[in-house]
């Protein structure tokens, strides 16, 4: 299947409200052809964004027959890449997320029954926030909802602990996958988690933990060192950013098993 980039934009409710851009990527018709609607992804990038991993996935996604959307939302803001020029708290940009799913349910290659949402660090939080009933009923449109979430190392220590990342009454299927030698959380929090969640959120939600990969595992780009203040467990300190090729496969693997699945 082939498919054609598009770069298109679209208002969010944001505070103050704003207009969000993305790259849109959808099946190749040809002239006189009828779009057949397709299962579609939101992909939201993490703190030092569009870098090269929302395509890494969206390849993957497209290969499966999905429609990826990745959105842009620091240009948005005017926001520099980092910890440094990031918004202050993730929720603030939910809206973004909500508004791609509204868009994306009005594409004529998209079946809107059939959306999800995936994300980066950051990004990975947007998507596991969204899973909330909470979020998804003051921001979705209605008639919209995502039918899967997954998140990529979403800094686990934060759920039901930082303000505004309330993790509970869970509305969809949530896939999280973390590395085991990430700075931003450790073993014990990766073990904790599911845990500490109640019993109907606990059925929805899988968790895999890649033994010895770090923060951003999948970012194919040299390694580097950065500074967080939300890194371990929010006492901050430096994160290493470690590409591993053969992690990246395995959780793109799953990735598109999950969602085909949810899908379904």
């Amino acid at each position: 299947m082939t498919f054609r980039t598009s770069y298109v934009a679209f208002p969010t409710r944001a505070d103050p409200p704003l207009t969000v851009a993305g790259r849109l990527q959808v099946p190749l018709i040809e002239p006189g052809e009828t779009p057949v609607p397709a299962p579609a992804v939101v992909i939201c990038h993490g703190s030092d964004g569009v870098d090269g991993r929302g395509a890494l996935h969206a390849g993957a996604l497209n290969r499966a027959g999905f429609v990826t959307l990745e959105l842009d939302m620091w240009a948005a803001r005017g926001t520099v890449r980092g910890a440094v020029g990031r918004p202050s708290s993730v929720p603030q940009t939910l809206p973004d997320a909500f508004a791609a799913l509204s868009f994306l349910a009005m594409q004529p290659e998209v079946d809107p029954a059939r959306i999800a949402v995936m994300g980066f660090s950051w990004g990975g939080v947007v998507s596991l926030l969204s899973a909330t009933r909470r979020y998804a009923q003051d921001l979705a449109e209605p008639g919209t909802a995502f039918v899967a979430h997954a998140a990529f190392y979403p800094a686990l220590w934060s759920y039901n602990r930082a303000p505004g990342h309330e993790f509970a009454d869970l509305v969809a299927p949530v896939l999280i996958q973390a590395g085991g030698a990430d700075a931003y959380d450790d073993p014990q929090v990766c073990d904790g988690f599911l845990d500490s969640l109640a019993p109907a959120d606990r059925a929805k939600v899988s968790l895999v933990v890649h033994e010895g990969a770090t923060h951003a595992f999948d970012r194919d780009l040299p390694s580097k060192v950065i500074h967080d203040p939300y890194a371990h467990k929010g006492k901050g300190g430096p994160v290493l950013f470690e590409f591993s090729p053969t992690v990246t496969a395995a959780a793109q693997a799953r990735l598109v098993a999950f969602f085909s699945e949810a899908f379904r």
